[in-house]
């Protein structure tokens, strides 16, 4: 018998979101609220674990998630508020929280990423499908298709996880596993809405828990650069376009670090409003593009990190624990390098007060990115007229989102200050303070390196800087490089 006439398959029975008892609110925004819950949820397991990711690339993707995160618990949150008697931040069962806790609570990175991606993301995946296949597909075909969106963000996290794990084969740890899957299976696998008992109510993921993230983000590129180029670059700042080219691809990759220390300003965070978490997912993804950029123009400038290094924000910090830790060991610091990924492991991050987050928060918007918008402005120009129009591109985008990033701070200092019991009056005129006073600093050390650094062909450092600006300018010669005049100086 030919296979074209056979029997259809059977179709699942319709789920009715509507009983004999229901008012004006349908089943489904009590489910939708708990997946609203599972969302925030791996958007908190991700920011607890992702400074734990090495690799460049893995960094990039893991930044562009917490974004995927936030879009994802937007649109669960809008379609929550468009019922009636639909309350987004509505609480839900605690049995949620020991599911997320089960997750983040993980022996190692590995382990955590196979419970967020497998385990957690491949259940709400299979939840999310089956709903879509068994509601009526008219009357609820607004969440059917929020959820179809979700789900293609979802492919992409999972294509991602698939090619991590064979870059990165691992076997998890059967105890987790069986955890986590016992919690799965005891919350239904999210089919259904759970019920809320009165004072049993979920916390956001890993409050009630001891987890502390790392200290250190993980890296696998080399960290320190072959010749401390930089302080020549301070020096030239203001009369050359050429070290201001170079500064500005070195300094926007160095911005991949702020995005793993905006993970702990996203996960100590939990007392703020999901609309600053989603500002803040923005913020960082923002910054992890920056990095990027910077370092694609240092690519097409023919220059690599092996040669430049991708040195962190916390580079002193750094350099001191793992000076400690190599005359503990006997080691050099060379060899303490080497093995920084072991001996860095055990360093935690001290969980941040709302006063440290407050602080960090105003330092970024207020200072570091209020003060460079003259200088940012005046490269865009230069570089456009030199006719180097994808260094200018790579400024105008920055400036662009670093102008949304500033009204962030502006919007949410009040309220950070209020759970941090500090006082915001003034705040514009002390980041203006702070800044002059930064720059104060900054000409001064221009002024001594200026002084001091040899400029003699023949010293190593000297001529490392030289040859990265020559190869610079043989690959993207700039038609103003001799009569752009000087400009503003580095703010800080």
């Amino acid at each position: 018998m030919s296979t074209l006439v056979a029997d259809a398959p059977t179709p699942l029975k319709r789920t009715v979101l509507v009983d004999a008892d229901s008012k004006q609110k349908p089943r489904t925004v009590d489910l939708l609220n708990d997946w609203q819950y599972l969302e925030k949820s791996i958007h908190r397991l991700i920011a607890a674990w992702g400074k734990d990711v090495p690799e460049w690339s893995d960094k990039s993707v893991i930044h562009r998630h917490i974004w995927d995160q936030a879009e994802c618990v937007r649109r669960l949150r809008e379609r929550v508020e468009q019922f009636p008697g639909g309350k987004a931040d509505a609480p839900v069962s605690n049995r949620l929280e020991a599911l997320a806790n089960a997750a983040l609570l993980a022996p190692t990175l590995h382990d955590a990423l196979d419970g967020i991606y497998e385990l957690l993301l491949k259940t709400l995946v299979g939840a999310y499908g089956e709903y879509s296949a068994a509601v009526h597909p008219v009357h609820d075909a607004p969440t059917i298709a929020l959820l179809h969106e979700i789900n293609q963000i979802k492919s992409q996290q999972w294509l991602w996880y698939r090619d991590y794990r064979r870059r990165h084969p691992h076997k998890t740890d059967a105890a987790y596993r069986e955890r986590v899957s016992g919690h799965l299976a005891a919350v239904g696998s999210f089919r259904a809405p759970l019920p809320v008992e009165r004072g049993a109510e979920a916390r956001p993921a890993g409050v009630g828990t001891d987890f502390r993230l790392s200290r250190f983000s993980s890296r696998t590129e080399p960290i320190r650069p072959k010749q401390p180029f930089m302080d020549y670059v301070r020096a030239d700042f203001v009369t050359s376009i050429e070290a201001r080219r170079l500064f500005w691809a070195y300094g926007y990759m160095l911005e991949k670090n702020l995005p793993d220390d905006q993970l702990a300003w996203l996960y100590y965070g939990h007392y703020m409003p999901w609309q600053w978490h989603h500002d803040i997912s923005r913020h960082l993804w923002d910054e992890s593009r920056h990095g990027d950029s910077g370092y694609s123009r240092l690519q097409d400038f023919g220059i690599s990190l092996d040669e430049v290094g991708f040195s962190g924000y916390d580079q002193g910090q750094r350099d001191e624990e793992l000076r400690k830790l190599a005359a503990e060991k006997g080691l050099t610091l060379d060899e303490a390098y080497a093995q920084q990924a072991a001996l860095l492991a055990p360093c935690k991050l001290d969980p941040m007060t709302p006063q440290h987050l407050y602080e960090h928060v105003f330092m970024i918007g207020m200072v570091a990115e209020t003060g460079h918008f003259v200088v940012k402005n005046e490269g865009y120009v230069d570089f456009k007229e030199g006719q180097d129009l994808e260094s200018a591109e790579m400024m105008l985008f920055d400036i662009i989102d670093e102008t949304a990033h500033v009204q962030y701070a502006h919007n949410w200092l009040p309220l950070l200050a209020e759970h941090a019991g500090v006082d915001n009056t003034g705040y514009r005129e002390r980041g203006a303070r702070i800044r002059e006073e930064s720059l104060a600093r900054a000409n001064q050390t221009a002024r001594d390196l200026d002084r001091q650094l040899p400029r003699t062909p023949g010293d190593p450092c000297f001529d490392f800087y030289q040859d990265l600006l020559a190869r610079i300018r043989s690959s993207y010669p700039l038609a103003n490089a001799a009569t752009c005049p000087p400009r503003s100086p580095k703010p800080m």
